[in-house]
């Protein structure tokens, strides 16, 4: 039976990074956990996130994975090496994938960074950049919003435009080249976000560099998918699950209409 890469979050923002390894490593079989019920964890004190991301790694440890993937930078900043020292398998994180992104990109060594208030509360996005190039200048804002109307399924239109324009209003005279979206969510709003900050700002998603990351690591470990057979995903979410399977098909579209996919509102301790 073919092993799993398991890839969590506090809500349908992780399926940026589902669909960036989809596109790279289409035999690989996902498991995704949407924590749909208790997101948004931005606002939440770090013990609290830690807490969520060890239930939930816990959970899905009984499906076997041989991998798992935090793909939310809040419940990176807080527990990625927690997780690290519970399970057996590779943790990869979204935020180190995301700052190398960044410093690949910037050439006037200004860097922005988005992110949940408990992302730019960590300074994690701050030491990952400084531990690569300790000269970026950083200016880092929290915009918590744009999780509350990405779960909600509104990633376009009006209110979109509005509330991200007023949202990343702090940071459109900054003298940034490039602008890291800090929260798997924000990929959602990239055209809002790019209409906003103009074409002068490139825009740094983690997803594309951590599927990258997921491929070397199963590459090096000899845990690439090697059946040929259709892989069949999982998608779980802890609360209501129809607008998450509306978000995750409308966003995932190719990658699994008319493809075998489970769907389930597990409850924890239960496969």
């Amino acid at each position: 039976m073919q092993q799993a890469i398991a890839i969590l979050d506090s809500g349908v923002g992780g399926l940026t990074v589902v669909k960036e390894v989809m596109r790279q490593l289409p035999q690989e079989k996902i498991i995704y956990f949407g924590d749909t019920a208790r997101a948004p964890y931005g606002p939440r004190n770090a013990e609290e996130v830690k807490l969520f991301t060890t239930q939930i790694v816990e959970y899905l440890i009984h499906f076997n994975p041989k991998m798992i993937v935090i793909a939310c930078n809040t419940a990176t900043a807080v527990a990625l090496e927690h997780i690290r020292t519970l399970v057996s398998v590779p943790v990869i994180g979204v935020i180190t994938p995301g700052a190398r992104a960044a410093i690949k990109t910037t050439r006037s060594g200004k860097v922005g960074v988005i992110g949940t208030e408990g992302t730019i509360r960590s300074g994690a996005y701050e030491k990952a950049l400084r531990m690569i190039s300790p000269q970026l200048e950083i200016e880092s804002l929290a915009c918590p919003d744009l999780v509350t109307i990405v779960e909600n399924g509104i990633f376009s239109g009006d209110r979109a435009h509005n509330i991200v324009e007023r949202s990343l209003q702090p940071l459109v005279d900054c003298p940034i080249d490039c602008l890291i979206l800090g929260c798997t969510h924000y990929p959602f709003l990239i055209d809002e976000i790019s209409d906003v900050m103009g074409p002068n700002v490139a825009l740094i998603s983690s997803a594309e560099e951590t599927a990258r990351e997921i491929s070397t690591v199963l590459y090096h470990n000899n845990a690439l998918a090697s059946s040929n057979s259709e892989p069949v995903h999982h998608f779980f979410c802890s609360g209501e699950p129809v607008i998450f399977k509306k978000i995750t098909e409308a966003w995932l579209k190719d990658h699994i209409y008319g493809k075998p996919v489970v769907w389930q509102v597990p409850k924890f301790g239960e496969n």
